[in-house]
């Protein structure tokens, strides 16, 4: 399942100098594409509302395997976006599109980084395929058909 947070339904118009001008819609047809691609379910949402963030964390528990969340700014506000997912039994990773280690003083710490099991930040929208790839590495997952170089490693 892979959730995102407030404004990212406005991706590609607001500050494109930051985000770039790709629209979730694209990052959405992408990831289901990847999704396609591995023989693997996606469920893909995007709210402006903490609530309904919190009970999409809590309805994965039994109906996803991992979670990929970019939270937007609850990044650095959401303690119950934080202890819903310290619920979920399977790794979760928190993507964002832009450098948030590089960015001003306000954007700059996710509380939600010590309930996760990686962070990605800083690749633009193929930060969303990087997360995938990396569930599907920890699922034991990752197509044969895909390059030894990209299957390396270990969970």
């Amino acid at each position: 399942m892979i959730l995102n947070g407030p404004n990212l339904n406005m991706l590609g118009i607001r500050e494109p100098h930051i985000y770039g001008s790709t629209t979730l819609d694209a990052i959405k047809a992408s990831c289901e594409e990847f999704a396609a691609f591995t023989s693997t379910e996606l469920a893909f949402h995007q709210s402006n509302h903490e609530g309904e963030l919190v009970d999409l964390i809590q309805s994965a528990r039994m109906s996803a395997d991992a979670l990929i969340i970019n939270p937007a700014a609850y990044s650095f506000t959401s303690i119950a976006m934080f202890d819903a997912m310290k619920i979920f039994e399977g790794p979760i990773y928190e993507v964002h599109i832009s450098n948030i280690n590089a960015r001003d003083e306000l954007h700059r710490h996710s509380k939600l980084s010590a309930a996760v099991k990686g962070v990605i930040a800083g690749l633009g929208p193929y930060g969303y395929i990087v997360a995938m790839q990396a569930a599907l590495q920890w699922a034991g997952q990752l197509p044969a058909s895909l390059p030894a170089a990209v299957r390396v490693g270990p969970t």
